[in-house]
């Protein structure tokens, strides 16, 4: 059940499925905010660090030896002094205020997640509908091949690589599965076309315009 009105929709999807795209969209139409970089940079004035490096930690895990050596740093017998941990930047950093602007978000409402983690962070919560968006691999293949002709002869390897560190992340910090359906109100295949997925979106959340006309 969605409880009430919807004011959230979150959107995660798979790379080369052309879901940040309908994100954007369905924003435009709704009328509604869209977070989707804005999270990135958003993230990166409360650490005070330049966007451009906040984005490097975008929907990536720190390497296993970062982790590792994080273990010793929080035993005072390690920990650097006295600007510790607490003021190191990192992905486990960025995760955290990613989670704080989602959780700003919903309860602001009237706006589009993208990816982030967002349907885990807003599971179970009233007015969140929540949405993944997939695709073919051929058409996956077909986007990704316009978009880095160089790389053309990597395409499977590279979408597959993608979409493994996003279910990493999301394993990580939320102890879920990236893909799980159910995580999702529903499931969009973004061969159906930009426009048929926005009125499919839009009917399912009760918020097509013979819903709130």
């Amino acid at each position: 059940m969605l409880h009430g009105p919807i004011r959230v929709i979150t959107v995660e999807r798979e790379y080369g499925s052309h879901g940040g795209r309908f994100a954007h969209d369905l924003a435009e139409r709704l009328g509604w905010r869209l977070l989707d970089a804005e999270l990135v940079a958003g993230a990166a004035r409360m650490a005070g660090v330049d966007p451009k490096l906040a984005a490097k930690f975008d929907e990536r895990l720190d390497p296993w030896y970062y982790r590792y050596g994080k273990i010793f740093w929080q035993d005072p017998m390690y920990a650097p002094a006295p600007n510790g941990e607490e003021h190191l930047f990192d992905s486990a950093r960025m995760l955290e205020l990613i989670h704080q602007e989602i959780l700003q978000a919903e309860q602001e409402g009237n706006c589009v997640i993208v990816g982030r983690g967002a349907a885990c962070a807003l599971a179970g919560k009233p007015g969140c509908f929540h949405i993944f968006v997939y695709a073919t691999p051929s058409s996956k293949r077909e986007w990704y091949t316009q978009a880095f002709p160089q790389h053309a002869h990597h395409a499977e390897q590279h979408i597959a690589a993608f979409d493994r560190r996003r279910a990493a992340v999301i394993r990580k910090h939320y102890q879920q599965e990236w893909c799980s359906r159910t995580l999702y109100h529903m499931l969009l295949n973004s061969c159906i076309g930009t426009e048929a997925m926005i009125a499919a979106a839009q009917c399912a959340a009760g918020l097509c315009p013979t819903a709130v006309g």
